[in-house]
């Protein structure tokens, strides 16, 4: 005869185990979504800190900086590697397309301005609301500025959005 008493014992320690492991793991979820929503908003504030600084062609100092050398900047304070221009820019992370829905903050925005048919403007996703994204980036007429996808210019040329934080 099989002795059962050691059985339900044994059987309650691989539930209690399965049921610790699982908590675990969806915690895990939840301090990597703190982590990242954390890390978006250090990024934001360290971009926002730039806010009035001229535009500068080729720019990458508070003495003046172009778009993607606002982006390359505040993103390698937090040792983020990208490449110097918006359009090798675009080619990094995962590319949301123009789904405005999943768009978060710290997310890159692309443009194709001045009826391009090349990305050639980047910003950082500041703010999400509904279906409107508000972003900072160094605009060539008003310098660093937080801007948004309702104002009709930057509706007409947005083009993409790239997750990069994980």
């Amino acid at each position: 005869m099989r002795n059962t008493s050691l059985l339900k014992p044994l059987f309650t320690l691989i539930f209690i185990s399965i049921l610790f492991a699982s908590c675990k793991s969806a915690s895990g979820i939840n301090s990597n979504t703190r982590n990242r929503n954390h890390l978006a908003d250090e990024i934001i504030h360290s971009a926002s800190e730039n806010i009035g600084v001229p535009y500068k062609y080729a720019g990458t100092t508070k003495a003046g900086f172009d778009c993607s050398g606002l982006v390359f900047t505040t993103f390698n304070q937090f040792d983020i590697k990208l490449p110097r221009s918006s359009y090798e820019q675009a080619k990094i992370g995962t590319d949301l397309g123009k789904n405005v829905s999943k768009a978060q903050k710290g997310d890159l925005i692309f443009f194709k301005t001045n009826n391009r048919n090349r990305i050639n403007h980047v910003g950082i996703i500041v703010n999400t609301k509904d279906d409107e994204l508000q972003f900072i980036h160094a605009s060539t007429s008003r310098g660093v500025i937080i801007s948004s996808t309702k104002e009709a210019y930057y509706e007409k040329a947005f083009a993409q959005l790239n997750r990069i934080l994980p």
